[in-house]
């Protein structure tokens, strides 16, 4: 075995871990020892003697043999499978890594460590069972990547292997999930869950209507399509601290159709028109911590004023209120190009926190349609709950839940009481060569925006690649304007192009490539560097905005300085940013004030206070995950009693 596990190492580990880490390190670290003695025997021998040896497995697992003790002989496999199709070879700390999430644990690995590679060695290990392991991602692109890349190692060993993506119909889902092991995003898997749930309501109907049918002679009966996904066994949750806890804010809802009269449409479009003359902070006040607008007493007696209007004959007065409120929402709050884009005349929701479109899902209460009044689109459908499930209770109807990610320790805490699952820190491979170039700050959005694309030109006149981070598909449009009035030939990565989203990041580590992205280059991506690139320092990342969380803003360094290459990270920032407003409105309009026309602020102050901000913004989130949970299990507890399934409603 490598000396990287070695006693020395060990030590390092029990000295910023604590013994209880340490000791499951050299637990690990033994099995790894004993499956690195196992290597030579597996190489001589030939594929079919591998099968025999995966089948001999099978067979012992579905005895019920303990699946730990065949740990060793399965990673081993896997790893020389690996080395025989897709030409990679399992590092002794994948091992480990690989045994972490076996046990239970987040395994906490650096960027360009090779979790995707790291998950088949436990995904193998518990699909001998038969009962299936599902591999979560967060989006299709990875899913369809990884399921594809991954499959010759798990075919060699003969398993099959599935994914899920979406737009695919019921048929080919059902198919997919029957497979040993199947990928998929979490959100994917969840809906199919509360469409499994809809079908066997609808199933449990007709089945008592089919008897009722053949009692009186009927034989009209049509039979339902049956749910698509098996039990819930063994998950691997890929970048588990976005699945796990940024996206737990927002519950999985299956809608039930709710058409709109044209009285309620005119009320949308005039309640917009309406919210367009107010004026915030004399007629109404914005929280932006909560994104919610409230009418005071100068807002309501103008909302009166106009309450006789037709667009509003069918309204309460509160019921006009709280149109108002809402569209008022609708125009701050969310943004186009930002939280949503429109493609062929329909609204579409952009993911905060991946920087991709989601077809199909639509805000709740009417905030939907408070949009499209905004933007003068067609008031669709409204949808009433038909069933509701949150992230944090999906994923506990596993039997067994383990994942990885770059990002974790810092919500060890909150994964730890929520679901029941340890972070362990996996060392890296190679020492990182990561430079964490000190944060830049200004006073204004604009001079923030120069000072980035004077920093692009002068390192693309190196000729060293440059990969430029963005909150959203407008400021990365902003930013490519400045690029082409400065001549520099760039990449635009965002929701409106994902299409070949593939091609532009292959090329964004090749000498003097300039790529700006949203969110979507945040994780998963994998930059190659070009040739003599890592003489010229690497690939250098630029962050134009500092994220409501701290996890988002190591992701997007983690795009450089993976496996050994050297890279630079820096973020510029400025005090017009959104998260600036984690403090309160009138708070942050007193700190824009003061420090208005100081250009770049270079003392430490102005950095600690940006990092406080995101401090107030994750403890915030952390507040709201928590509400919703409790809300959540006291919603289903009541629907336990009185004898209702708990999603469904």
């Amino acid at each position: 075995m490598s000396s990287r596990l070695g006693p020395m190492w060990l030590n390092q580990v029990q000295q910023w871990a604590g013994p209880t880490h340490a000791g499951r390190f050299s637990r690990y670290s033994v099995l790894a020892a004993q499956i690195n003695a196992l290597e030579p025997v597996l190489e001589r021998e030939s594929d079919a003697d591998l099968a025999r040896r995966s089948q001999g497995l099978r067979l012992k697992a579905r005895q019920g043999d303990s699946l730990n003790s065949m740990l060793v002989e399965a990673f081993a496999l896997v790893r020389e499978a690996a080395k025989r199709t897709i030409k990679q070879r399992h590092y002794d700390v994948q091992l480990v890594g690989g045994g972490a999430i076996h046990f239970r644990c987040i395994a906490e690995m650096e960027t360009g460590e090779g979790k995707t590679l790291v998950a088949t060695l436990p995904a193998y290990l518990n699909a001998l069972q038969g009962k299936g392991v599902h591999v979560v991602t967060v989006n299709d692109y990875l899913a369809h990547r990884d399921a594809d890349w991954m499959a010759p190692i798990y075919k060699m060993l003969g398993m099959t292997v599935g994914c899920i993506q979406t737009g695919m119909p019921d048929a080919v889902r059902r198919a997919n999930y029957a497979c040993d092991i199947t990928y998929g995003t979490s959100k994917e898997l969840g809906f199919d869950f509360l469409r499994d749930e809809l079908k066997r309501l609808h199933l449990g109907d007709t089945r008592r209507k089919t008897f009722e049918q053949a009692f009186l002679g009927r034989g009209d009966h049509q039979e339902t399509e049956m749910p698509v996904q098996r039990t819930h066994h063994f998950a691997i949750v890929d970048e588990a601290d976005s699945i796990l806890i940024d996206e737990a804010r927002t519950p999985l809802i299956i809608g039930a159709n709710n058409q709109p009269t044209q009285e309620e449409a005119a009320a949308y479009y005039g309640a917009d028109q309406l919210a367009a003359t107010l004026v915030r902070g004399k007629d109404f006040k914005y929280d932006p911590a909560e994104r919610k607008a409230e009418l005071n007493a100068s807002g309501r007696r103008k909302v009166q004023a106009i309450a006789g209007h037709s667009s509003f004959v069918t309204l309460t007065v509160d019921g006009l209120y709280e149109y108002v409120e809402r569209a008022l929402r609708a125009q701050i709050a969310y943004l186009r190009d930002r939280d949503y884009v429109v493609v062929n005349g329909e609204v579409v929701i952009v993911d905060e926190f991946t920087g991709r479109m989601m077809p199909g899902r639509q805000w709740q209460d009417g905030l939907h349609q408070a949009i499209q009044a905004k933007e003068r689109l067609e008031i669709t459908l409204e949808t009433i709950t038909a069933a509701r499930v949150t992230v944090q209770d999906f994923f506990l109807r596993y039997k067994k839940l383990a994942g990885m990610t770059g990002t974790a320790s810092s919500d060890a805490r909150e994964l730890r009481r929520v679901y029941k699952v340890n972070v362990f820190k996996v060392p890296t491979n190679r020492k990182c060569r990561r430079v964490w170039v000190p944060d830049r700050v200004f006073s204004t959005e604009a001079e923030k925006f120069q000072a980035v694309a004077d920093e692009i030109i002068q390192w693309n006149r190196r000729g060293v690649p440059v990969l430029i981070g963005t909150r959203s598909i407008e400021r990365s449009e902003r930013l490519s304007a400045l690029l082409n009035t400065a001549a520099i030939e760039h990449q635009i990565l965002n929701a409106k192009n994902h299409e070949i989203e593939a091609q532009i990041v292959a090329q964004a580590g090749q000498p003097g490539k300039v790529t700006v992205a949203t969110n979507m280059a945040g994780r998963g991506t994998d930059i190659k560097l070009g040739e003599g690139v890592a003489e010229l320092g690497g690939l250098h990342v630029i962050g134009t905005e500092r994220h409501e969380a701290r996890r988002i803003d190591r992701q997007l360094a983690g795009r450089c300085a993976r496996q050994g290459d050297p890279g630079f990270c820096q973020f510029f920032v400025s005090l017009e940013d959104e998260i600036v407003e984690a403090f309160g409105e009138k708070p942050a309009a007193r700190i824009r004030k003061h420090y208005r026309g100081r250009g770049e602020m270079t003392s430490g102050a102005m950095r600690r206070l940006i990092f406080a901000a995101q401090r107030k913004k994750e403890r915030q989130h952390y507040r709201d995950r928590k509400l919703l949970m409790n809300y959540e299990k006291q919603r289903a507890e009541m629907r336990t009693n009185m004898g209702l399934n708990p999603v469904l409603g």
